[in-house]
């Protein structure tokens, strides 16, 4: 079999099509995400609150990881941006779970909690996983 640097490059398009549209879709979860959230994350982890780093990075990873498995099962664009859609409402709704399980989960981790931060933080990369798992078809 010879080998061809044009079979390595040939799809190289297609990894920037997806790479830049599954970035952007990242960028819009995070978005929402902390628009849903009652604090503000950012301010929170700029004056050193580990519980908000936990807690955001635990609901990052647990959107990137259904992400992740629809750009390597995704037919087209579209499905990627369906799964993505549905990644982010699965993130969404373990947040309000979370927070019926917790009642004071939000003041938790603007006060610093770091154990309610990431049993958070668990449950939404745990949901993640099994999202993503759901998602290989």
């Amino acid at each position: 079999m010879s080998y061809s640097i044009n079979e390595s490059i040939r799809y190289f398009d297609d990894f920037l099509i997806y790479f830049a549209v599954a970035l952007l879709l990242f960028v819009v979860f995070t978005v929402i995400y902390m628009k849903v959230t009652p604090y503000d994350e950012i301010n929170l982890i700029r004056e050193g609150n580990t519980a908000a780093a936990i807690s955001l990075s635990g609901a990052m990873l647990g959107f990137a990881l259904p992400l992740a498995s629809s750009v390597a099962n995704a037919v087209n664009l579209v499905d990627l941006v369906l799964f993505a859609v549905l990644a982010t409402v699965v993130q969404l709704i373990v947040f309000v779970f979370a927070r019926m399980l917790m009642p004071g989960l939000s003041g938790a981790i603007e006060k610093g909690n770091i154990a309610e931060a990431i049993f958070l933080a668990a449950t939404s990369i745990s949901v993640g996983v099994l999202n993503a798992a759901a998602l290989v078809y």
